[in-house]
């Protein structure tokens, strides 16, 4: 059976597309092993799949600013390679899929020293760090949004769309109600990307006693997270992080406020979902969240509240005419060609690994 490599994490986002494609090359005929590091999430998301060898290396974050990790990490990039190599050598795949983070860059390295063919996937309108670093080694690059293909050299890019879950259209509304005993009131879904955002928990808490006046909230708040005093609060769920119910949370929201990773929201418009997205600020970012807010906001598949905006007068009052207009929204969404970027990618990679 030919071995195929996936690799991605630091955050769910750099997990969670592999994962939408992991059961699809099984299902071809494909042993999967997967590349991450020893702490990240990526290992505790992959090691619940079926059939997925986990390997563990060592890494370090490429920082674009000052921090004295930026002394070490380097080498623990260098070990990571190595490590790459010795698991490279052994397994001998067909080819990687590699997703980003800061993970990935010695795993693309490695393999690209060992003629492995590789294909990487850029999910922000601007390439990050790891994908600039991992395009020379790469034979494609799927890109979400078509502006993208003008930042990357070598008439490598492809426009493909986000991978989706397919898990992600089975939800079921009624069953997350009963789950977390809610009544019929319409329930927003918040998430402030999956390590948590406080910002907009700060926010949305205080604005606790006017939106449940009207909704019910179901609020990843992220690990660490949880505010014992509000547990007993009716119509309010809090979760440090969700998996098994998220599909029928999903289903049962009818609209979403959110960070702005590209991958999120990309699941948020297939579902047709309408969106508040409260972009990570440049000041903790390169920006990319705030490109990925305006181009949606453009496109009219969601408000853009910017996070020095952010007050508990502006939360309630751009949630409130979000759900007055939400039709508006969905309209614009149904035009939109999304759902297909799981089927794109994985025709890209079987084209680089299939004679």
């Amino acid at each position: 059976m030919p071995v195929f490599v996936f690799t991605g994490g630091g955050t769910a986002g750099h997990v969670t597309p592999n994962m939408a494609l992991i059961p699809l090359m099984q299902q071809r005929g494909y042993s999967i092993d997967y590349i991450g590091t020893e702490n990240g999430m990526e290992k505790e998301l992959i090691e619940s799949l079926q059939g997925v060898t986990y390997h563990s290396i060592s890494a370090g974050k490429l920082r674009r600013y000052s921090n004295v990790k930026n002394l070490t990490d380097p080498f623990r990039v260098i070990k990571g390679y190595f490590q790459s190599l010795k698991i490279l050598r052994q397994l001998k795949p067909v080819g990687v899929f590699s997703k980003g983070g800061f993970v990935a860059v010695p795993i693309v390295m490695a393999a690209k020293s060992l003629n492995i063919p590789i294909v990487i996937h850029e999910s922000d309108i601007t390439p990050g760090l790891t994908t600039k670093l991992s395009v020379p080694s790469a034979k494609k690059v799927c890109v979400t949004f078509a502006k993208t293909i003008q930042y990357i050299k070598g008439n490598k890019a492809v426009h493909t769309g986000s991978p989706i879950r397919s898990q992600l259209f089975s939800g079921v509304g009624e069953q997350a109600l009963k789950h977390y005993g809610l009544d019929n009131k319409p329930v927003i879904l918040v998430m402030g990307g999956s390590l948590g955002a406080r910002a907009i928990n700060i926010a949305l808490r205080e604005a606790l006693p006017k939106l449940l006046a009207e909704f019910n909230i179901i609020h990843i708040c992220g690990k660490g997270n949880i505010d014992a005093a509000l547990n007993d609060k009716k119509g309010y769920v809090q979760l440090e992080y969700i998996s098994e119910t998220l599909p029928d949370v999903m289903a049962c929201a009818v609209l979403i406020i959110s960070r702005a990773g590209a991958n999120s929201i990309n699941e948020f418009l297939a579902l047709k979902k309408p969106m508040l997205l409260i972009p990570l600020p440049k000041e903790f970012s390169r920006g990319d969240q705030i490109d990925n807010a305006i181009e949606f906001s453009k496109a009219g598949y969601a408000v853009m509240l910017k996070e020095e905006e952010l007050n508990t007068q502006s939360l309630i009052i751009e949630t409130k005419n979000l759900f007055d207009n939400r039709k508006k929204y969905i309209e614009a969404m149904n035009t939109a060609d999304a759902g297909k970027g799981t089927e794109n990618v994985l025709k890209v990679i079987l084209s680089c690994i299939e004679k």
